[in-house]
């Protein structure tokens, strides 16, 4: 099952997809953020995180034409002023977020896009949720995902930036398009796509029912409803799942399921 369209341009089905483990200051598992290159005679530098003596040896060889990123998180976007400088590459960013991205990047881009534009070799696929402006980059290989797939574990929807009802249709979106392989922002390629997208889209929705039980149970704060909705040692990570709990309530009021009142950051069963 495919969502492109008949009037799509085809892709080259070699297109090279290269990944680049990147120490950077995050807090995804590992410790690492994916850059990536992307084809072979025009190029896209994806998500360069940092500098590392592999990562500049391949972009002085290839000599990337774009550079552009999933979502513009500190740790997707650390090289993306350097790399730009060295290469003279044309700065790519989602349409209507450019001062995000100017503020994040240190650099202004160049062009923007928006779903379904190229970008030399890759298409543009709306995938907002984890962050607004998330997209992802698909070749004739796979979708760069940046951080709305991972291959273990799951991802964090952090509230109130992260929208939890986005990140699911992210989620679904992909399962649709089943690309031969997703390439995430963090951890090892995914090559049984449908099977993680359905994974992460249930994990959530379990998540969804615990904190909704947890609110029809009597919790009204946040930090009840995260005590009750999660059986385990969130040491470490406290405030991303709070956040995530956030997202989960966020998405119930809008749906009218819960009363949420973000001043006082409070909720409550909705009325029926």
């Amino acid at each position: 099952m495919s969502d492109r369209t008949a009037g799509d341009p085809p892709f080259a089905a070699d297109t090279h997809v290269d990944r680049f483990s990147v120490p950077v200051d995050t807090r995804a598992p590992g410790g690492t953020t994916n850059a990536y290159v992307v084809g072979t005679d025009e190029t896209v530098l994806v998500d360069p995180a940092a500098r590392t003596d592999t990562l500049d040896t391949v972009v002085r060889e290839k000599v990337a034409d774009h550079v552009a990123v999933t979502h513009a998180h500190p740790d997707h976007v650390g090289a993306v002023a350097d790399y730009a400088a060295d290469t003279g590459a044309t700065v790519w960013a989602r349409r209507g977020y450019e001062d995000r991205f100017t503020d994040a990047a240190g650099v202004a881009p160049d062009r923007t896009f928006v779903a379904g534009d190229r970008v030399g070799p890759a298409r543009v696929v709306d995938l907002a949720g984890h962050a607004p402006d998330g997209v992802g980059f698909e070749t004739g290989n796979g979708v760069i995902c940046g951080d709305v797939a991972v291959a273990a574990g799951s991802v964090v929807v952090a509230a109130p930036e992260g929208d939890m009802r986005a990140y699911l249709t992210a989620l679904r979106r992909l399962h649709a398009r089943d690309p031969p392989a997703l390439f995430p922002g963090h951890g090892p390629r995914i090559d049984d796509t449908q099977g993680a997208c359905a994974r992460l889209i249930r994990h959530r929705l379990d998540r969804e029912r615990t904190v909704l039980a947890a609110v029809r149970s009597g919790a009204t704060g946040l930090d009840e409803v995260l005590d009750r909705a999660y059986e385990k040692d969130l040491t470490g990570v406290r405030d991303l799942a709070r956040s995530t709990v956030r997202a989960h309530v966020e998405k119930l009021a809008r749906e009218g399921r819960v009363q949420w009142d973000p001043a006082e950051a409070s909720v409550e069963v909705a009325d029926e």
